[in-house]
């Protein structure tokens, strides 16, 4: 028996090799390609995430905001009590919005949130200001967040050269030289120490509850159909708006169980006081919780695979991060970005809970804010059914 021909060494049969391994490839590439133009929320995703991300980080992102609101409450009126008021406002960093009659109306003002800053200009400021008695200026900052604060009150203290440069000239130019005409007294509420934890920790919990209840919920239904356990589902006498509650309900107590966990680590382990109702707290907090359910559940119900309810979930979840406050100085962000802002529920929920635990704000301090929560929860929930039953449909 003759042995086997041995293979020619001309490279014949490694180039058939190398056009069948090339045309494989080919096939795989193209195979791929018609996947993902079929796929069209994940080649969504792919695009829109990287421009999103771009556009927030190069125009909405800004550590050292400015045109900050500002209430002011003057009890005197004098030249000297103007040019203050008017150098304050040529810094860019104030931006004088409400006008105080009391000191009362002052921590009001600072417990809805209204505004950053506050300047007292007590009684006869300009008369001791010409007697050379150095009158005191008490500028009140909402310290919760301190990287809002640090540019505004380094500009304030920057005014006392040239603040009164018109004011003393003649007959009271002698007390130019001195180094300041009047003592700036600047009093940060709420974290006087500045430390970071106290504004970054409650902010956590907002975004720790968003994150998982969008994932939670967002997965229920596509786990679902891709199990092929929804037509048993369906088979049962249940109305749509029961399934979604019921599926809705474990998870609100998962993320009840997490609040509790992160107000209890956060006091123990970073200080982070309750000034507020815990009552008030846990009601919002649960507000919170149901309008992030639903929006994920609203995914579940777009989605046809969990991978693109993931996907949409972290498109969700990203201007949450950078649009809400939490991140970088809301305030700091342009007019379009806050707007945006504005519709998030985070953004209103850290309001909240820096309000609650931070400044002892009750329910009347923060009512535009648990209204605008409570809107989005209820627009959440309709279209959540909505759409659950155009996919029963």
């Amino acid at each position: 028996m003759s042995a086997p021909a041995a293979p020619t060494p001309n490279g014949e049969g490694r180039t058939v090799g190398l056009r069948a391994s090339f045309g494989r490839l080919w096939a795989t590439f193209l195979k791929e390609l018609i996947q993902l133009r079929r796929d069209r929320i994940t080649f969504a995703t792919m695009i829109m995430i990287p421009i999103f991300q771009l556009l927030l980080f190069g125009y909405a992102i800004n550590t050292d905001p400015k045109h900050l609101p500002t209430a002011v409450l003057i009890q005197d009126d004098s030249a000297f009590a103007r040019s203050f008021v008017a150098a304050m406002r040529a810094t860019d960093y104030f931006a004088v919005t409400e006008l105080a009659r009391s000191e009362d109306e002052l921590d009001a003002l600072f417990l809805s949130g209204k505004v950053q800053f506050a300047l007292q200009i007590p009684a006869h400021f300009g008369r001791d200001v010409i007697r050379g008695e150095r009158p005191a200026l008490l500028v009140i900052a909402d310290a919760t967040d301190p990287t809002a604060t640090g540019g505004a009150v380094s500009a304030l203290q920057g005014l006392a050269a040239s603040v009164f440069s018109r004011e003393l000239m003649g007959p009271t130019g002698g007390l130019a030289p001195r180094p300041t005409p009047y003592e700036l007294r600047i009093h940060r509420r709420f974290n006087p120490t500045g430390e970071t934890q106290l504004n970054i920790v409650p902010g956590l919990m907002g975004v720790i509850l968003t994150l998982t209840m969008l994932i939670f919920t967002a997965l229920s239904v596509t786990r679902e159909i891709e199990r092929g356990t929804m037509e048993s589902l369906l088979a049962m006498p249940i109305r749509p708006v029961e399934i979604m509650l019921g599926k809705i309900a474990p998870y609100a107590l998962v993320g009840g169980l997490q609040m509790g966990v992160i107000l209890v680590a956060g006091h123990v382990l970073f200080d982070v006081p309750i000034v507020g109702g815990l009552g008030l707290l846990v009601t919002l907090t649960m507000l919170f919780i149901v309008a992030n359910l639903s929006v994920g559940y609203t995914f579940s119900t777009i989605a046809t695979t969990q991978l693109q309810a993931m996907q949409m979930s972290f498109f969700f979840f990203l201007p949450n991060m950078l649009l809400s406050g939490f991140m970088f100085p809301f305030r700091g962000m342009p007019d379009w970005a806050q707007a945006i802002g504005e519709i998030i529920p985070l953004t209103h929920y850290l309001r909240i809970v820096r309000g609650v635990m931070l400044k002892g704000a009750g329910a009347a301090d923060l009512q535009v804010d648990i209204a605008a929560m409570g809107v989005f929860t209820l627009v959440a929930m309709t279209v959540a059914v909505v759409r659950f039953r155009q996919t029963l449909d």
